[in-house]
């Protein structure tokens, strides 16, 4: 049995590159930095469950994932050792990245495990654009609003899913029904934003962001408001997933209402030629 170990935030290219030999997967519940370092725990790009069910790869993998907690985090790398063996009794080789640690400290390295007779075979980054392919890269290429490079690195386009929510009718006083969408993330690491996007109910228009131009009506924090590009065939479900194709604009306050409404026509012309 062949195991890839890692977080795997994203599951994108390079971490399928770990993965494409793997028979089983080590991961872990919670990112290791909200035990490091809780005040820079990064806004991720899947929940626990989408990352969990994508490593899976529809059963084909088993998938153990451990919480993340400071007696994890102290370790020692030997222990570490002890516990694969136990976890995957039928181990023959560990892959993993080429910047790969763990243990207390981050003192075990793939060297480490070889010594106690391990195989292990680390796995090349992928690289995009002539750079390492990560999810903090990808998380900087959305925060710009590039959801086309973020889609590049990860394989496939970026998207949330979440609830649906009931809004303040501000869209449809406009002219421009939204479903609010209340991602299973909370925040998330996008750009406030217009984008051009893809639902299960058909092409539209999507803006992250408060609406600022609507004043004390705006939103508190950032919601995810969904105008379709034509009417649905049947109510919206309870939840939807939204997947972004393209920026089309930064998010910014407008003079008048008038000049958002002008605005948003002009948007929806622009996404319907995006996607």
């Amino acid at each position: 049995m062949n195991l890839a170990v890692g977080f795997f935030d994203g599951v994108h290219a390079g971490h399928q590159l770990l993965l494409e030999r793997a028979d089983a997967v080590l991961t872990f519940t919670n990112h290791p930095a909200t035990v490091f370092a809780p005040e820079r725990a990064p806004l991720l790009l899947m929940t626990a469950e989408e990352r969990l069910a994508a490593l899976a790869a529809d059963g084909r993998r088993r998938v153990v994932a451990r919480d993340f907690t400071p007696a994890l985090a102290a370790q020692t790398p030997s222990d570490f050792a002890v516990s694969i063996r136990r976890d995957f009794p039928d181990l023959d080789t560990v892959f993993c990245g080429a910047n790969w640690t763990f243990g207390a400290g981050g003192a075990g390295t793939p060297a480490f495990l070889r010594e106690r007779g391990f195989r292990v075979e680390e796995v090349p980054f992928a690289s995009w654009r002539g750079e390492r392919v990560s999810s903090t890269r990808i998380r900087a290429a959305l925060g710009n609003g590039d959801v086309a490079a973020a889609a590049e690195m990860l394989g496939r386009p970026y998207s949330v899913v979440g609830d649906i929510v009931r809004g303040k009718g501000l869209g449809r006083e406009l002219g421009f029904p939204t479903i609010n969408v209340r991602p299973a993330l909370g925040n998330l690491p996008l750009g406030r934003g217009v984008y051009a996007v893809a639902t299960p109910l058909g092409r539209g228009l999507a803006n992250w962001g408060v609406a600022p131009t609507m004043g004390d009506r705006a939103w508190a924090e950032p919601v995810l408001e969904v105008h379709l590009l034509a009417d649905p065939s049947g109510p919206p479900p309870e939840t939807m997933r939204v997947s972004f194709a393209s920026f089309i604009r930064p998010e910014r306050a407008f003079a008048s209402v008038g000049d958002l409404r002008a605005q948003l026509a002009r948007d929806c012309a622009d996404a319907r030629a995006r996607c």
